[in-house]
């Protein structure tokens, strides 16, 4: 997974209105509920169904870490969807999607002004047609630099041409060597 996406993530989590199962056995019990069978959770998890009716029961009750991350990635995967798709819905019509960034910011521009590079710590709040856009991209399987050009020409449009108010010259921005990227919807 790439920033953008991992920060996709991140807000989505912090939309759940309730918390996934925090034992072992309810995660197991949640995947088995939501997939079918063990023979399903376990080939998502890369163990055997013997080893999923282990942790079901009790049995086993500390996976290797790396299990253990797989199964707390498939339950996050796969909690509260339609509170998920709601929070998206509405920050691609109505809300629109904030982001929260400390990375270096390049652009092209006039002859005469400077377009040098230089790490920027911003927070901008981008209209709906940007969160669409980011979501769609992510949807179709975008990579991490595809978002970042999308967030990026939100950039220029809301925070370096102030919705056409300045710097009407500036034709291209490029966000590199990100610190830190925080979305919210």
């Amino acid at each position: 997974m790439g920033e953008i996406e991992d920060a996709i993530e991140r807000a989505d989590r912090e939309s759940f209105t309730r918390q996934p199962p925090k034992t072992l056995q309810g995660r197991i019990n949640y995947l088995l509920k939501q997939m079918g069978t063990a023979k399903a959770v376990a080939a998502e998890l890369g163990v055997t169904a013997d080893s999923v009716n282990r942790y079901r029961r009790g049995a086993r009750k500390n996976p290797p870490k790396d299990i253990a991350a797989k199964i707390n990635d498939a339950v996050r995967a796969r909690w509260q969807p339609q509170v998920r798709k709601r929070r998206q819905e509405q920050a691609a019509t109505s809300g629109g999607i904030t982001v929260e960034t400390r990375a270096r910011f390049g652009y092209t521009a006039s002859v005469g002004t400077t377009d040098d590079g230089r790490f920027r710590r911003l927070t901008v709040h981008l209209p709906p047609a940007y969160a669409q856009r980011l979501f769609d991209a992510r949807d179709a399987g975008a990579n991490d630099q595809q978002m970042r050009g999308i967030i990026a020409e939100g950039f220029k449009e809301v925070y370096f041409q102030d919705g056409g108010g300045r710097a009407m010259g500036l034709s291209d921005v490029e966000i590199n060597d990100i610190d830190y990227l925080d979305l919210d919807y």
